[in-house]
């Protein structure tokens, strides 16, 4: 998978055995200890990017996503509630809201652009832009767009399942939706996947949840 996906399975298979850890760290920065702000930061950025990306396609977009997330998770970490949820499955709904805004924003500055270049009878460049820096491989590729073309709901929950250890409890808090909902959800986009991945590349593919 890509790296940057490859970081965010990583981060939250690991995410049950590495609770106390972390919950000492919220400890102490709900305490003003700054230090465990900082290293709180370290821990979570690469994985929060992983998953914006994801769910996003654009490294740039991914990036400023991740930043936004976590910020705003540090700056209101006495909002966050132990009893409630895991601060990842907290940070991760963050992420995922951020998310839907920057695609919000996405079609507002597409059509305002679409509507400024009509105006002017100018003609859309369809060059394709470059492709993010991290090298892929066929497979990635394949997977990555595979994943684009879903729906945001479906992409999101695809996500979530495949690349992460969330219990479908959990993906209905960081989706905000219902438990039903969000199996479905995911039984849709393996449909939507499976119509357009070879069948080697998906077994590839769901192998990531197993």
């Amino acid at each position: 998978m890509h790296a940057e996906l490859r970081a965010f399975h990583a981060h939250a298979t690991r995410g049950k055995q590495r609770m106390s850890d972390i919950e000492r760290l919220v400890q102490r920065w709900q305490s003003g200890d700054e230090r465990a702000a900082e290293a709180i930061y370290a821990q979570h950025r690469n994985p929060t990017f992983g998953l914006a990306y994801a769910i996003l396609g654009d490294s740039g977009d991914a990036e400023e996503v991740a930043q936004e997330a976590l910020v705003y998770a540090l700056t209101h970490i006495k909002q966050f509630d132990p009893q409630r949820s895991r601060f990842t499955t907290w940070l991760h709904m963050i992420t995922v809201s951020r998310c839907r805004n920057q695609l919000r924003r996405r079609k507002w500055h597409a059509l305002r652009l679409l509507t400024s270049l009509s105006e002017e009878h100018a003609a859309i460049d369809t060059t394709p832009g470059p492709e993010p820096r991290a090298a892929r491989s066929g497979l990635d590729r394949e997977v990555q767009a595979a994943i684009q073309r879903l729906s945001p709901p479906l992409r999101e929950a695809v996500v979530l399942r495949y690349w992460s250890d969330y219990t479908y409890q959990e993906m209905a808090v960081i989706l905000n939706c219902s438990l039903r909902t969000a199996q479905s959800r995911v039984r849709l986009a393996h449909e939507r996947l499976r119509t357009s991945l070879e069948p080697d590349v998906l077994a590839r593919l769901e192998e990531v949840s197993e």
